[in-house]
């Protein structure tokens, strides 16, 4: 069986200090060409695994970048793709910091490769000003399909994950970056999302915790069996429609499913 342990697969404070290093230097340039400001913390967050608090590693780092309206109003505008030309003005902006870095857009993204491995996605997104249930929701560029917009709300999700891993006593963290460390030491071959593992441990957790000093634990079965089972009865066969925390947008299952099963399968065993 492989447990969960406990504070485990922390990412060093040397590299943390690195990812926002970068991150404070990608948020300074896209400021300046976007913005007119030198700021380095404005208009941008970090989203996605490492925003959430799961990350293990800093080869899949998320940032949401903050445009002005303006400028959704201007490329929405355009005839054909406008969600293309709007990814390539960043990756642009943030070349005047990075010409030599592998910089490329990427669908929704603009990916930032290092040649130590680190690697940044970068989301332009616009703050949604009209939303009257949630004044956090960010619309944002799908060059997919021809272009389209999306919606999105990180804080949300955030926000949540905070609150139930609190809730858990860590737990909730701890399970979800053990899960990304299965995958990637024994299953790196399949696909395995980020949202699909926390929002699948978020709801398959319930009401288990780390317990506190002098609280015993009466559970017939191991934590990791239980993770198992919950997906059995309620994944496997797409009974289950998975919600993200916080901000309730669907998460599909899809192939990842298998890759998901394999490893509680694995912690189980």
């Amino acid at each position: 069986m492989d447990m969960v342990p406990r504070n485990g697969h922390v990412i060093d404070s040397e590299k943390r200090n690195l990812i926002s290093s970068r991150y404070k230097r990608m948020t300074t340039a896209v400021n300046c060409e976007f913005w007119g400001t030198s700021s380095d913390t404005a208009n941008s967050l970090y989203v996605g695994s490492y925003g959430r608090g799961t990350a293990i590693s800093d080869s899949d780092l998320d940032i949401l970048v903050s445009l002005p309206r303006s400028e959704y109003e201007r490329f929405d505008a355009y005839r054909g793709n406008g969600q293309s030309r709007l990814l390539q003005a960043l990756k642009n902006s943030i070349e005047s910091t990075w010409s030599t870095s592998n910089i490329h857009a990427d669908g929704q993204v603009v990916v930032v490769k290092f040649s130590d491995g680190m690697r940044f996605e970068v989301l332009p997104a616009f703050k949604d000003a009209y939303s009257w249930t949630n004044s956090d929701t960010y619309t944002y560029a799908d060059t997919n399909s021809g272009g389209r917009w999306l919606s999105t709300n990180p804080k949300s999700e955030q926000e949540a994950m905070r609150e139930k891993d609190t809730c858990s006593n860590g737990l909730l963290f701890d399970t979800c970056k053990h899960i990304r460390y299965v995958h990637t030491q024994h299953f790196s071959s399949y696909h395995l999302s980020g949202i699909l593992i926390d929002s699948f441990v978020y709801t398959a957790i319930g009401g288990w915790h780390w317990v506190n000093p002098g609280e015993g634990s009466r559970q017939e079965k191991s934590y990791e069996s239980c993770l198992l089972d919950y997906f059995d009865a309620n994944c496997k066969y797409n009974f289950l429609t998975l919600k993200a925390p916080g901000s309730g947008q669907t998460v599909e299952i899809g192939n990842d499913g298998d890759c998901l099963r394999k490893v509680l399968n694995w912690m189980a065993s």
